[in-house]
């Protein structure tokens, strides 16, 4: 009987002795890279895109510059990569030349989200509620505007692209 109460404590000491951590946890730092570059503003699906990569390419350098900053003046060394995250994205146009806001016509890139999200009726088969019609109302006549100037297109249209990274250091 000691002997098996001996066995049983001496495995249940080596189970906790297994669970402790060991060693000690790797000191990390936390970026957010960021970068914003230009695209059309009726870019296809595929120049979008493109375009979305070359955005997160140069926001995995700016979040490595940072990291590097940030451990030179702690006095660390910075190591290696130990997760990164996708942040998404946005795309803003300027406004055109009268001074007017200008949207981006193009096909917008895969930002890592589903552009469209179902409202929980609409995932479970049952249809939306609608809502009654409104009476009408009679317009006010409307005053005559002076003729606007045509639209300009924009060329100043810029995609932002965010990723997060952690790095290790030493």
């Amino acid at each position: 009987m000691a002997t098996a109460a001996g066995l049983l404590a001496a495995n249940m000491l080596g189970v906790a002795a297994a669970e402790a951590p060991t060693g000690t946890p790797l000191r990390s730092v936390s970026v957010q890279g960021t970068a914003t570059v230009s695209i059309p503003q009726g870019a296809n699906v595929a120049v979008a895109n493109a375009t979305y990569r070359q955005a997160m390419g140069a926001a995995v350098s700016d979040g490595q510059n940072k990291a590097e900053f940030l451990t030179s003046r702690t006095g660390t060394a910075l190591g290696g990569v130990q997760s990164i995250a996708e942040g998404g994205g946005f795309i803003s146009c300027g406004n055109s030349p009268g001074g007017e806001y200008l949207e981006y016509t193009g096909e917008q890139p895969d930002f890592g989200s589903s552009p469209t999200v179902a409202s929980p009726l609409q995932a479970r088969g049952v249809a939306a509620p609608t809502t009654a019609p409104r009476p009408k109302v009679k317009a006010k006549p409307k005053k005559r505007k002076t003729p606007a100037a045509k639209k300009a297109t924009a060329s100043g249209c810029t995609l932002s692209a965010q990723v997060a990274l952690v790095y290790t250091i030493g």
